[in-house]
C-alpha cells in the first residue's frame, strides 16, 4: 500500500511509562496503547506507508519478516479504533 498513513485529529496523547494513553474526544474514549503500538503510532505522521511502517517498526524490534503480520494486525487495530486514518481505508 502507498497510501500516507496520519494520526487522527483531536486525539489527546499522553506518554505514560508502558506506552501512551489517547483520548478520543469526537468518541469519548480512552485507548491505552503499549510501547510496540505507541511506536506504530508514531510512524504515522503523514510521512509513511503502511508497508513502510512495518518495515521500520519490524526494524526498530529487530524482528524478522515473520513478525510483519503481527505488525499489520497492530496497524489494522488503530485503523479500526479510528486512531489513525489511511486513504484507501
Amino acid at each position: 500500500m502507498s497510501d500516507l498513513v496520519t494520526q487522527a485529529p483531536n486525539l489527546e496523547v499522553h506518554e505514560v511509562p508502558d506506552g501512551y494513553i489517547v483520548y478520543q474526544s469526537d468518541r469519548d474514549r480512552v485507548h491505552y496503547l503499549n510501547k510496540t503500538a505507541a511506536i506504530i503510532f508514531e510512524f504515522c505522521n503523514g510521512a509513511h506507508a503502511i508497508d513502510e511502517i512495518v518495515a521500520r517498526v519490524a526494524a526498530a524490534f529487530e524482528l524478522g519478516a515473520a513478525a510483519h503480520d503481527e505488525i499489520r494486525t497492530g496497524l489494522d487495530s488503530l485503523l479500526r479504533e479510528g486512531l489513525i486514518l489511511s486513504p484507501s481505508k
